[in-house]
């Protein structure tokens, strides 16, 4: 599953601290939780940031949203997992997400741009140890990547079970931020001989490629039809 409706009872918008609010362009930030929600939902890769040995380390990895938590998974041997299950109570964190929905240019160098929309998660990851939990947050995984895709595959068995580790990241202190619009030239500009204006960005399947193995009169699931 990816990410599941919220309950009416959640209040419509995050509360904003001093860590979600923005020092520059304010006003593109946003709390309200379907927006943030959605911002998730379309990703597909998160940064990580966490801080080892007194140096900052940011690392680019899979996610999963369901509800209010996001997942995220990995060796037990990987650094940010294996510190966040000795961690006490938690590992302190910060996850962002980031989708480039066009490029601006502009007449002006300093007024070149992108249209974008990100989330910023700050909180505690905590190691999930309940195997009902653990599994629901691995077909999240695979489910945020491919909806549909986790009841369409083996799931992990016990030995690949024991070598996962999962961490939890609870959506409460969040933010998202976005620009969209066209190009913010300086009036002294706007007869320069350069052209101006909005390159959209498009995000979509290709068509999919066979495993050369595949079992014959194996079709291809809907869900990957190109779009």
């Amino acid at each position: 599953m990816q990410g599941t409706a919220q309950p009416t009872s959640q209040p419509a918008a995050y509360t904003p601290t001093d860590r979600t609010v923005p020092t520059r362009s304010a006003d593109r930030a946003s709390y309200d939780r379907d927006l943030v929600h959605s911002i998730l939902d379309e990703g597909y890769v998160c940064h990580l940031g966490f801080l080892r040995d007194g140096a900052p380390v940011v690392l680019p990895t899979l996610y999963g949203r369901v509800g209010d938590r996001l997942y995220v998974h990995g060796s037990t041997g990987s650094r940010p997992l294996r510190m966040t299950g000795k961690a006490d109570p938690g590992l302190p964190v910060c996850l962002t997400v980031t989708h480039v929905d066009a490029l601006i240019l502009a007449r002006s160098a300093f007024h070149h741009s992108i249209n974008y929309r990100s989330v910023v998660v700050h909180g505690i990851a905590y190691d999930v140890t309940d195997p009902e939990e653990k599994r629901a947050a691995l077909d999240a995984l695979v489910d945020h990547v491919v909806p549909g895709r986790a009841a369409d595959s083996r799931p992990a068995n016990k030995k690949e079970l024991a070598a996962t580790a999962v961490i939890r990241l609870d959506l409460n202190e969040v933010s998202a931020k976005l620009r969209t619009g066209g190009v913010n030239d300086d009036p002294e500009d706007l007869a320069l001989p350069h052209w101006a204006g909005v390159v959209p960005l498009r995000k979509g399947y290709e068509p999919p490629v066979a495993d050369p193995d595949l079992s014959p009169g194996t079709e291809l699931p809907d869900y990957l039809a190109v779009r």
